[in-house]
Order: structure tokens, then C-alpha cells, then sequence
């Protein structure tokens, strides 16, 4: 058994997409509509292959309230892992993306955490 899909709920899917696409660096995969909504999922350049992320629409009252309060309580949504996190961290702040703050190192990893702009904090991560 092995993850092919995962998601994060977004408030808006297109300005998700333009976000993971244009700032992030992922491309799009699959975007079917499905009614009012989309099946858009995003997926890293350098492997088409491997687990999809959904760009879910929050459509579901309880999904909001969750959200809101992870956001609140600065809980990431999700986590991307990174080769050099100073690196992507410069890079993403040229691109105007949002940090909570510089990139801190605990054990064997650094982190740093991002607003997305569709209601989630996102982490990045480089193990050492």
C-alpha cells in the first residue's frame, strides 16, 4: 500500500493553483471539474510520478472551522520537504510568499512556516 493522493483544503482553488504553481513550483496534474468544483491536483516537476496533492475546495462547514483553527494556532496544514531551506526560504520571500518568521533548526531539521493564501500555514523542511 503506498499514499497517492493527499490534500489541503484551500478557500479558493484557483488562486490555490496560481500559489502552488507560480510561487511553489509545482504543476498541474489533473484539474477535472466536477460541478462547481475542480479535481486539481499538483504535483513536484521533478517526479510526475509520485504522491499528488489536492488542492480541495472547503466546501464543508466543519472543514472551515478546522481550518481556522490550525491557521490560529500556527499548526501547518501540510509539509514540504526541501534540499536547502535557506535557499527556498530566500527564493520564496523574492516571490512575495509570506513567512511567520526565518527558518529554525531543531535537532536534525530546519523549518520554516508560510501562509499560502487560501487559509493554511505551510511548512518546509530540510532534514540534516
Amino acid at each position: 500500500m503506498k499514499i497517492i493522493v493527499t490534500s489541503v483544503m484551500v478557500n479558493d482553488q484557483e488562486k490555490a493553483k496560481q500559489f502552488y504553481t507560480e510561487k511553489l513550483g509545482f504543476v498541474v496534474k489533473n484539474e477535472i471539474p466536477i460541478g462547481e468544483h475542480k479535481w486539481l491536483t499538483v504535483v513536484s516537476p521533478e517526479d510526475g510520478h509520485q504522491v499528488e496533492l489536492l488542492l480541495e475546495p472547503i466546501a464543508f462547514g466543519p472543514a472551515k472551522v478546522y481550518q481556522k483553527e490550525l491557521f490560529d494556532a500556527h499548526i501547518p496544514a501540510t509539509m514540504f520537504g526541501v534540499d536547502d531551506i535557506r535557499e527556498s526560504y530566500g527564493k520564496l520571500v523574492k516571490l512575495g510568499v509570506m513567512f511567520t518568521g526565518e527558518p529554525k533548526t531543531m535537532g536534525n531539521v530546519t523549518i520554516a512556516l508560510f501562509d499560502d493564501t487560501c487559509g493554511n500555514l505551510i511548512q518546509i523542511a530540510e532534514q540534516h
